[in-house]
């Protein structure tokens, strides 16, 4: 069975990572969908999807759980209505789609999609809450696998953090 996962995952933190070891442990492969994957560089989207899927893949990898999952950017659409079916057209096919989003529940359900509920025991983790801290001088490393603190030291994310909120103060 292979199910699929939509995130934005700005950054992928402990929590998705928790969440997608769950669901590999109840199915065979995970197509993990990087939505918005057109923004980058702004307050909520400050990386760009490639960043997101070295993220990701890093982390996956240090666990060997990569060669079971697809890592697929897929742009935003204005129209809800059709978002679930340009997701089908774009990914492998799945039978299932993990989501605690209630519209996304239902935008798949209406496509004849089974859904479950994504379950994850670090559910106070949460990307804006890390996004924050790394611009306030917060602790978000412990938010994170060391594979993807490194990735983001290595680019020094907090710098782009500042520079994006410098940005946004000017317009």
């Amino acid at each position: 069975m292979r199910a699929l996962i939509v995130g934005r995952f700005q950054p992928y933190h402990s929590g998705h990572h928790e969440a997608i070891k769950k669901i590999l442990k109840e199915v065979e492969e995970l197509i993990i969908v990087v939505g918005s994957s057109q923004n980058s560089f702004e307050l909520d989207d400050p990386f760009t999807a490639g960043e997101r899927i070295e993220m990701i893949s890093l982390a996956l990898k240090k666990e060997n759980l990569f060669d079971k999952c697809f890592i697929i950017p897929i742009d935003d659409i204005s129209q809800y209505g059709l978002w679930a079916s340009k997701v089908i057209s774009y990914t492998p096919e799945f039978d299932l789609v993990y989501t605690n989003n209630p519209i996304v529940k239902q935008l798949f359900e209406r496509e004849g999609i089974e859904v479950k509920k994504m379950i994850s025991h670090l559910k106070e983790i949460d990307s804006s809450k890390i996004r924050k801290m790394m611009t306030n001088g917060g602790k978000w490393k412990k938010l994170l696998s060391k594979p993807v603190i490194q990735y983001l030291e290595e680019m020094d994310c907090v710098k782009r953090m500042k520079a994006i909120i410098e940005k946004e103060k000017k317009e």
